[in-house]
């Protein structure tokens, strides 16, 4: 069996309160990226997200609706299909945690887990909308109400089950320092490793089924539900089959896990202490971005500044929408989006530098040589450090080593003005545009990972040495003083760290 040939990446699931923002939207891009440059090396790719569909704020969610959780559940599980198909992304597995096989695998993990699971009584302030106990500390902190959810923390007693998470604090250290589980950027790492010293607590990871009942039942006791958090962190196993199936042996342990800053406690501790409890490997990479904000501003429920990925791919087209977030939400920290600033973008950087560079090139193809390009020969420059940004997460530097060829190709026509060596030396003119149409092909063959529509219009346009005339601009300016549509904004926000 050759596990050098296959790579699997997963996004952090879903949680199903809402349907997705923008700021979900990153996991998808930043994966698909990752699962499109495995595949272009030959690589078996799994790509694998879901949704997160159990807990107290689901049922509650479900019942304001008028609807069973089930039901609310199917509907934004939905949505975030059509997001998935919208971005043009290759995921090939969707887990939702309701799903049968989730259910029962998980039941299995618990059992084999048992030996760091006991029951006790336990009093704490717990939020419904982050469905996560708050310790005294945070609670004094934040005026006894979550800052996220606005609303007050529940005093609740209950007799849980709890995963002794204390347990592990020296194996995760160690896996975190030896990176044995690299973590990206490091200075993620080191806020890990800080909480680690500080010491870890021992975490509640089931409720009371009288208190809410929708959940996976914990096994050998119908009185309890697993915690969601706890369960959902399972996904990344059970949609591979663990324990039995075959795609579990051969894809495990995850090439990269994708997830945002606000879960990285769940990830880089909770995670990797339930792994080694299953006596299994750490996922090889924990990549961690950053927040995407809207206009300045974080987005949430309370401030109504949820924007919605599918109006912006609507009007603008997906791979405008798939540059932006790829290269302007900076790769290891926060980044905002307003339609000024991607309109901005738009008009400068792919239809100024990137359209106007093929359609350049292909109409001075066109009106000089009618349409034969000749022999294209393809560049061959060195993209080491561009293969090495994106082994490294950095996708906002590989896309500007893109643009940098991009720019370096505007500057070679105007060096060459191949519209005046028309006039005087059509030979010369034809290596002028062969040179210019093999790296436009070079440009699309690195492009592709992030803008994966085009690259292919750019390849069509130009590899079979004749040219193939585009039937329209690949990015039509915009009149940017047209007034901005408001329907950019929906109407809620998903704020379940789950996201």
């Amino acid at each position: 069996m050759n596990r050098n040939n296959k790579f699997y990446v997963a996004t952090a699931i879903i949680y199903v309160n809402d349907k997705p923002h923008i700021g979900n939207a990153l996991d998808y891009l930043t994966a698909d990226v990752l699962a499109r440059h495995a595949k272009r090396q030959g690589k078996e790719v799994i790509f694998s997200t879901g949704t997160d569909e159990h807990g107290a704020k689901i049922a509650e969610k479900a019942a304001e609706n008028g609807q069973t959780p089930q039901e609310f559940a199917d509907s934004n599980a939905a949505k975030l299909k059509v997001l998935l198909e919208k971005m043009n992304t290759i995921n090939n597995r969707f887990v939702r945690t309701t799903d049968p096989g989730h259910e029962r695998r998980s039941q299995i993990i618990w059992e084999k887990l048992k030996a760091y699971i006991y029951k006790e009584k336990f009093e704490g302030w717990y939020c419904v909308g982050c469905e996560e106990y708050k310790t005294d500390t945070v609670v004094q902190e934040t005026g006894g109400k979550c800052p996220d959810h606005n609303r007050a923390y529940d005093k609740l007693t209950e007799e849980n089950y709890f995963f002794k998470l204390s347990s592990f604090s020296l194996q995760i250290k160690e896996a975190i320092k030896s990176q044995q589980l690299r973590i990206v950027p490091a200075f993620r790492a080191n806020e890990i490793l800080n909480l680690v010293d500080e010491g870890l607590n021992d975490i509640s990871v089931s409720r009371p089924k009288d208190k809410i009942s929708w959940g996976i039942p914990v096994p050998g006791d119908d009185s309890q539900v697993m915690y969601v958090w706890f369960e959902a962190l399972m996904n990344y196993i059970t949609i591979l089959g663990y324990p039995e199936h075959p795609d579990f042996e051969r894809f495990w342990p995850a090439d990269v896990q994708v997830i945002g800053k606000g879960i990285l406690r769940f990830h880089a501790a909770i995670w990797p202490a339930m792994l080694i409890g299953l006596g299994l490997e750490l996922p090889k990479t924990l990549y961690v971005h950053g927040y995407a904000t809207a206009n300045g501003q974080k987005i949430s429920k309370s401030l109504g500044n949820a924007i919605d990925p599918v109006e912006i791919i609507d009007k603008y087209g997906v791979d405008a929408y798939r540059y932006y977030f790829l290269r302007h939400v900076p790769s290891y920290d926060d980044g905002d989006f307003s339609v000024e600033r991607f309109e901005a973008v738009y008009n400068g950087e792919l239809a100024n530098e990137l359209g106007n560079a093929v359609s350049r090139v292909a109409s001075m193809i066109a009106r000089y040589q009618d349409n034969v390009i000749g022999d294209v020969k393809e560049m061959s420059h060195d993209i080491d450090t561009y293969h090495q940004a994106i082994d490294d997460c950095r996708f906002d530097r590989a896309l500007e080593i893109v643009w940098e060829h991009v720019s370096e190709l505007n500057k070679y026509l105007e060096l060459q003005k191949p519209w005046q060596v028309a006039k005087t030396d059509p030979e010369h003119l034809k290596d002028i545009l062969a040179y210019a149409a093999g790296s436009l092909i070079e440009i699309a063959d690195i492009l592709w990972p992030f803008m994966p529509a085009t690259a292919r219009t750019i390849r069509d346009t130009f590899e079979t040495g004749i040219l193939r005339p585009l039937a329209k601009p690949l990015f039509p300016r915009l009149d940017i003083q047209t007034p901005k549509v408001e329907t950019l904004r929906s109407e809620t926000s998903n704020e379940q760290p789950a996201s």
